[in-house]
């Protein structure tokens, strides 16, 4: 056991080394009209999203912030053609390189998340809140969780929250989802000082309502007909009853 710890260590050093975290690019876009909805989805996306991947440059454009608020908009009317939903594509840290130290800790996300709480209680302050978090965007959520004005908060493909239950994120309803092509469920969930990030939010005994996320791999959580992007288009319409679980 601990020599496979080590090696994970000694792999983020390295890689480190070699590849620095992207730094630089803030993008915040808003899908529809905030000043008449009443439900805001709020995207927070992961690892190695820049301007040049926030609305394009990957073969699934849902897999992109842009790409993935439309698929959500486009469900949502066509659960509800009178839904008063908009979608907030956020990315307002320092998204990490994939294969970086960045991602393997949670600097990144303890950067961002004050600029995150104060987007949610200032900027949608009187909206109902949903935050959709992917991947490393989970940590930035779990980050910003405590006093943040959210009514729920979904996690999906997530490393781990960096807490060890879903009571230390300030009371926040936490859903989680894993698909079953995910690469992510072979992350180690571990944490050794600043590196890993614990255990599985989807786990049983964790705290989380666990949403079907069916047969999605890391990119496909908002792919368009899939049982994952109708389960957190009605988290962010607050029809939780209606979420089918895992």
């Amino acid at each position: 056991m601990l020599r496979s710890l080590l090696a994970v260590a000694t792999a983020a050093a390295l890689t480190y080394l070699v590849v620095p975290s992207p730094q630089g690019d803030r993008i915040i876009r808003v899908y529809g009209d905030l000043s008449t909805t009443e439900h805001v989805a709020v995207i927070v996306p992961g690892a190695d999203t820049t301007s040049a991947t926030f609305d394009g440059g990957r073969a699934k454009p849902y897999s992109t912030p842009g790409g993935g608020a439309r698929a959500v908009l486009a469900q949502a009317r066509e659960l509800d053609p009178a839904a008063r939903l908009a979608v907030v594509a956020w990315l307002g840290y320092d998204s990490p390189a994939t294969v970086s130290l960045g991602s393997a800790t949670g600097w990144a996300a303890e950067k961002g998340a004050p600029a995150l709480r104060r987007y949610v209680n200032e900027t949608l302050r009187g909206k109902r809140v949903s935050l959709l978090c992917h991947s490393y965007g989970s940590v930035v959520c779990a980050k910003a969780a405590p006093g943040i004005r959210a009514d729920n908060l979904a996690v999906f493909g997530s490393p781990g929250l960096g807490v060890s239950s879903a009571a230390e994120l300030g009371g926040v309803p936490l859903w989680a989802g894993s698909g079953t092509e995910d690469w992510a469920r072979g992350i180690p969930k571990i944490k050794i000082g600043p590196l890993g990030f614990g255990r599985d939010p989807a786990e049983p005994g964790y705290g989380s309502r666990v949403f079907a996320a069916g047969a999605a791999g890391h990119s496909d959580y908002l792919a368009p007909g899939g049982e994952s992007l109708r389960n957190l288009t009605l988290i962010a319409l607050g029809r939780t009853a209606e979420v089918s679980h895992a």
